[in-house]
């Protein structure tokens, strides 16, 4: 879930979307990033405080180790 909108303190750089993620570590259930987004027709969108989002980790296959 996005938790917050962070503006930036310098107005070229980007606004900040932090977002909660369930079941992490403490130190790491928060991340950032830049709330610029494109939806499915290409149109800049940005995260309002709230939104339900997924949060999904992906990785080359030459990039894994086998386990």
């Amino acid at each position: 879930m996005v938790e917050k909108v962070i503006k930036p303190h310098d107005p070229r750089d980007p606004e900040k979307a932090q977002i909660v993620v369930e079941g992490a570590d403490h130190r790491y259930r928060e991340i950032r990033i830049d709330n610029t987004l494109n939806d499915a027709n290409g149109q800049e969108v940005a995260l309002k405080p709230g939104a339900p989002v997924e949060v999904t980790v992906a990785a080359d296959r030459e990039d894994t180790l086998k386990k």
